[in-house]
């Protein structure tokens, strides 16, 4: 869109993409002027609203139809004319009594979130835990099993543990390996996942190791431990309020987003995105990616523990959700879920 819009043009576009996100409905002239009180005649408002068209804020989905707000136009709305407040004390007192119970543990914590963000908003609630990589790291333990297959269990400072099988190069005997875990415990502790790769790495370099065996077959046995990260666990709550929408009517869009809700891979790629932001981030329809998610907005935010990120969460709707309400929501959960993780060491 090369051209700024003027003020009544504001207004009309604001008008109308109010409208259309508690209806649903296309919008009509009419509408714009009874409803929201302009100071404009119908035919001054069809003239503004086909200028919006060409700029392609605007698609009339019938020739005897109002108008619906496109893509673009929800973009120019987000970042030029909504004004975010912060979220009401009724809403804030519900997040807070719904996350701070006692003895509820990490995951919990988010399983939780999504359920309030689905609850709040009434759409769609998401929380990507932490990968495992992303955790700072506590402990290491090898276990043998049979021939050279160990299990190697990873504990992080906030509790999560992450189990594998590895086969090692070489035949191990138990002992060997508990002395393996208490040298790699005490190099790779306080630091996170991605940092202990580095310094194994680093350590590896250095003189004294390659004169040194048992440190060397330590490493080496860490560097398999540590490889083929895995996706961070998704949690989904309130899947039947994006259902409810008019616009999943159609039994193949619907199928398609099911698809996409089961398989969760494309939606962890989208969270991901925001995870090198700061504060909320909104995708808006056909600025995501994947073709599944055309039709639907996602409000994402991370969360982090002494400002290093964890993780993200948000909402996921179809484009016509309310940002208004919406952005207030994820941006308070998620800095209350950052607040909690940090007291939980």
């Amino acid at each position: 869109m090369g051209k700024e819009l003027n003020s009544r043009e504001k207004k009309v576009l604001q008008a109308i993409i109010m409208d259309y996100i508690q209806s649903a409905e296309p919008v009509g002239s009419r509408t714009v002027s009874k409803k929201y009180k302009m100071d404009l005649s119908p035919a001054t408002i069809r003239n503004v609203m086909a200028d919006l068209e060409e700029l392609g804020l605007l698609v009339q989905p019938h020739a005897s139809a109002g108008r619906i707000p496109t893509d673009q136009a929800f973009r120019f709305y987000v970042d030029s004319i909504l004004e975010i407040y912060n979220l009401n004390n009724i809403d804030q007192t519900r997040i807070s009594r719904g996350l701070e119970e006692e003895r509820l543990d990490f995951n919990e914590v988010l399983k939780r979130a999504s359920h309030l963000l689905s609850l709040l908003s009434r759409q769609t609630g998401l929380v990507l835990a932490p990968r495992f990589s992303s955790n700072v790291f506590k402990h290491i333990e090898f276990i043998r099993l049979k021939d050279k297959k160990i299990l190697v269990i990873l504990v992080s400072n906030l509790g999560e543990v992450q189990n594998k099988i590895i086969e090692a190069d070489e035949w191990l005997t138990q002992d060997e390996l508990n002395k393996f875990s208490r040298y790699l415990t005490e190099i790779m502790g306080g630091l996170s996942l991605h940092e202990a790769k580095r310094r194994i790495m680093e350590e590896m370099q250095q003189e004294k190791v390659l004169f040194d065996k048992l440190m060397y077959r330590a490493l080496k046995l860490s560097q398999k431990a540590l490889e083929d990260e895995e996706e961070g666990n998704l949690y989904i709550e309130g899947k039947e309020f994006i259902f409810q929408s008019p616009e999943f009517a159609d039994i193949e869009k619907m199928r398609h987003l099911l698809l996409a809700f089961e398989e969760k891979s494309k939606i962890i790629k989208l969270l991901d995105k925001a995870l090198t932001a700061h504060g909320i981030q909104i995708f808006i329809g056909s600025e995501n990616e994947f073709n599944e998610m055309q039709g639907c907005s996602v409000i994402a935010a991370p969360y982090a523990k002494d400002n290093f990120i964890l993780g993200t969460l948000g909402v996921i709707g179809p484009t016509r959700m309310d940002y208004s309400a919406i952005i207030p929501i994820v941006d308070y959960t998620a800095k209350l879920v950052g607040k909690i993780i940090e007291r939980m060491d």
